[in-house]
């Protein structure tokens, strides 16, 4: 069961996003709150597996929220579930340390699949999250192609292997059954990319590999 942690300022759409969650059988909202300070006190005494975080709320916003989680509650995920898409912010999550943004726009079954996804320790966008942070690096991405290719040089080839599988998106069971692994040696993997890399989390690996060319 996936215990989940709700915050947003407005209880309408608390309620809305409570009923697509609950909908899945495997999912459960354990607590709510209804604003950002609220949030991290929840998480803290609740512990969930996933803090699915509005972004503008009172007191403390979701994105602040979001980095005093990380720090706070070892292994509670965090996606953040917002109307805006705008590149700071997205920018500003990512490098908080939440694997997921998600858009209320988007379609419940996307939501579902984020929620699952940053549970098992993968990383998940949006869609059109995605498609923004691929497309914004404009014209410098061929200069990226080559700073991305000369990092993952120093890597071992089962490591650029569990790279590229980690910016397709996979968990790390995934990635177990997928190169015929237990899921404590791919953790070792992704910890020993992620400190080789110096990235902060699976969401920013996943963008080294993309532009590494290493994602099929």
């Amino acid at each position: 069961m996936i215990r989940v942690l709700l915050a947003d300022d407005e209880a309408m759409i608390r309620a809305g996003v409570r009923a697509i969650l609950v909908s899945d059988p495997g999912i459960e909202v354990v607590v709510e709150a209804a604003d950002g300070r609220e949030a991290v006190e929840a998480a803290q005494a609740h512990r969930p597996d996933v803090a699915l975080l509005d972004i503008r709320m009172p007191r403390l916003d979701g994105l602040a929220a979001a980095e005093e989680i990380v720090r706070t509650v070892p292994g509670c995920g965090v996606a953040m579930l917002t109307t805006f898409d705008e590149e700071a912010y997205v920018a500003r999550a990512l490098s908080g340390g939440a694997t997921g943004f998600l858009l209320k726009s988007g379609d419940p079954h996307e939501l579902l699949a984020g929620v699952r996804a940053v549970a098992s320790g993968a990383a998940f966008l949006s869609p059109k999250v995605a498609r923004r942070v691929i497309d914004g690096y404009g014209g410098e991405r061929l200069g990226k192609a080559a700073v991305a290719r000369e990092r993952t040089r120093a890597l071992s080839p089962r490591e650029r292997e569990v790279l590229g599988l980690v910016g397709a998106g996979l968990s790390n069971p995934e990635i177990a059954a997928r190169l015929h692994l237990v899921e404590g040696t791919v953790k070792a993997y992704v910890s020993a990319v992620l400190d080789r890399l110096e990235v902060k989390n699976r969401v920013q690996a996943a963008i080294v590999a993309y532009e590494a060319g290493l994602v099929e």
